[in-house]
């Protein structure tokens, strides 16, 4: 038996896994929120124990450092050494990366150059990468990228129409994201419904704070929804989604501030935030859409965005085989769930009310008469991060 970890940074958290592989048996599982902050939650879960702490942690460096010796708190393991491999979930790979490697000098290089992309996630996973390395000299480290999964799509769908020179110079292009995860689900809706994966047609709804859709077709993505950086695509938690760009320079005149900074509004302070004016987190909206216009009107634009994708898939692909729901608000929401489904009756698409009120299990939600099975299926980037880094190491 190997014992893997699976490590996922954000900008301001970081989660780890591990794992015991190949039996895929989850040993220990932890987290770091609001890393930064003098009031950061560490929560680290075992079989039969549990630590929580508040306290302050800077950065990620520390952050890795106390996931570690919690491990060893927890009696989880003895020593480090114990520990084989690493995987780490890398949002943008950009075109160097169609599958998962190990992380050399020259590959950590290619993840750090391609930071502008993403932000808020390559830069910490550099730092994890290089913290663990300290602490961990002899351990292997894997890239896992976001991005991998939606190499195969065709020039037509990742391509945007500007002077080909342009593109080909400067890579720009659709690269998608959350790859892990609408790889884990779809795979594992084929499993669930015993059909041949590259048979099915399905649309995979990854509904969190970052919010992304796939079609996948013949085993492979066909489309996404996110496009060259995560902004792009469906209305999303703090980001704008799909918008006009001219409306970057007019507010950039209108507010007399630069487009960096009307940048950081579209990333930082749309999507739900934006036009609710109560919070990122749709639980929140959720609950004041009986009595609060914006509520209600952000609910609205977020279902209605997720249909309009929704819609170009079914006629790009020919029809739908399977819908599946996953991530926090996916999993979690019978609401969203609901309203969306309400809106393909027109193709036959129906959802069974009494199936689809719970939260976070694997289950068939559509009636047997659908015309498309809706599914809900928890996603587990972390599982597919350390059978990645199993296989490599």
């Amino acid at each position: 038996m190997t014992k893997v970890l699976a490590l996922n940074a954000g900008s301001s958290s970081l989660k780890m896994q591990l794992m015991e592989m190949p039996a895929e048996k989850l040993l220990c599982k932890g987290q770091v929120e609001r890393i930064g902050f003098n009031d950061a939650i560490v929560t680290v879960k075992s079989a039969d124990k549990k630590i929580k702490k508040i306290m302050a942690i800077k950065d990620h460096t520390k952050a890795i450092d106390i996931l570690l010796k919690a491990l060893v708190e927890l009696a989880v393991i003895t020593d480090y050494a114990e520990i084989k491999g690493a995987g780490h979930r890398i949002v943008q790979g950009g075109t160097y990366f169609n599958k998962s490697v190990v992380i050399d000098a020259n590959v950590l290089k290619k993840i750090e150059s391609l930071g502008e992309l993403a932000p808020l996630h390559n830069p910490v996973a550099v730092i994890v990468i290089k913290a663990l390395n300290a602490i961990l000299p002899d351990i292997i480290s894997v890239g896992v990228f976001d991005t991998a999964f939606h190499q195969s799509l065709a020039e037509v769908a990742y391509l945007y129409s500007i002077p080909l020179e342009l593109s080909q110079k400067y890579a720009i292009r659709k690269y998608g994201a959350h790859g892990t995860s609408h790889d884990y689900v779809s795979h594992r809706a084929a499993e669930m419904l015993d059909k041949q994966y590259e048979d099915l047609k399905i649309i995979t709804l990854h509904l969190g704070a970052g919010a992304s859709m796939t079609a996948i077709k013949n085993g492979k993505s066909f489309d996404t929804s996110m496009g060259f950086t995560p902004i792009a695509g469906l209305t999303m938690g703090t980001r704008a989604g799909d918008i006009d760009i001219s409306i970057i320079t007019y507010l950039a005149e209108k507010l007399k501030i630069s487009e960096k900074e009307v940048f950081e509004i579209l990333n930082k302070k749309s999507g739900l935030l934006g036009l609710s004016g109560i919070s990122s987190d749709s639980r929140e909206i959720e609950d004041a859409m009986a009595t609060d216009d914006r509520a209600k009107l952000a609910m609205d634009i977020f279902v209605d965005r997720i249909i309009g994708y929704i819609g170009s898939y079914y006629a790009k692909m020919g029809g739908v085989d399977v819908l599946v729901f996953t991530a926090g608000i996916g999993e979690n929401s019978a609401i969203v769930r609901q309203m969306i489904i309400d809106r393909l009756s027109f193709l036959g698409i129906k959802l069974a009310p009494e199936l689809n009120q719970v939260r976070g299990v694997e289950q068939v939600i559509s009636t047997d008469d659908s015309t498309a099975t809706v599914l809900l299926i928890p996603t587990n980037e972390e599982l597919m991060i350390a059978r990645d880094t199993f296989k490599i190491i």
